[in-house]
């Protein structure tokens, strides 16, 4: 398949949203990583997924033991220039992926466009630290944030999330039995524009494995039950 640039230029951005239903009980919890390589493996024979694709982990009902029980609000979520839409489409639909063990029927897809909204929100946001271990981590990396959304020409304020315990929502993610930390984030003061802009582009880094997709903060339930 022919592969894009992304742009910084919102205007030039055409994506669409494709949602899978999920037919199946379970998944690993921590499932990024192995979400991607279930893909590169059965749909691209290996090969990597375009820079401009980008996925986002399945949502489901945690068991606090490593697994999360697939709901009738689990979806797989991928976004992509419109131009390739009908290669995921055809791709994507009726396959089978093994998820470390874990088979999952992608059916019913349906297609839809990325709202704008004030406020977005990411379950999982990483940049590359020298130090995780020092109190000044969450600066840096909001300072982190700031320079990736001014790359961007996105002018907002991102902040760092809290989990359900009130503290910040650090969370981590497992890339061949390596922890990448990173934070849970928010965005606010966003234009229309830019709001469609970040929703396309992401942001930080793993954005194949999950990392830096954003939502309406009105979704947030239903990408945050695997937490």
């Amino acid at each position: 398949m022919t592969t894009t640039n992304p742009t910084n230029d919102a205007t030039a951005l055409n994506y669409i949203e494709l949602q899978y239903q999920l037919r199946g009980k379970t998944l690993p919890a921590d499932h990024g990583y192995s979400l991607y390589s279930a893909i590169k493996t059965t749909v691209l024979n290996g090969e990597s997924l375009p820079p401009e694709v980008l996925l986002c982990s399945v949502p489901g009902i945690g068991d606090r033991n490593g697994t999360i029980f697939l709901s009738p609000r689990s979806r797989l979520r991928l976004r992509c220039p419109a131009e390739t839409v009908q290669y995921w489409y055809r791709s994507l639909q009726n396959t089978v992926l093994d998820v470390r063990g874990h088979l999952v029927r992608l059916i019913q897809p349906r297609m839809l466009l990325p709202q704008p909204s004030s406020t977005l929100r990411s379950r999982l946001v990483t940049f590359k630290l020298k130090d995780w271990k020092t109190h000044e981590s969450p600066v840096y990396f909001l300072q982190s944030c700031q320079r990736a959304l001014a790359a961007l020409d996105i002018d907002a304020q991102p902040y760092i999330d809290s989990d359900a315990t009130g503290n910040l929502a650090l969370r981590a993610l497992q890339v061949r039995h390596k922890n990448i930390l990173g934070y849970g984030i928010g965005i606010e003061g966003l234009s229309d524009e830019d709001s469609i802009k970040l929703q396309c582009l992401g942001l930080g880094g793993r954005k194949h494995f999950g990392c830096g997709w954003f939502y309406p903060v009105a979704e947030g339930d239903r990408h945050d039950d695997e937490a």
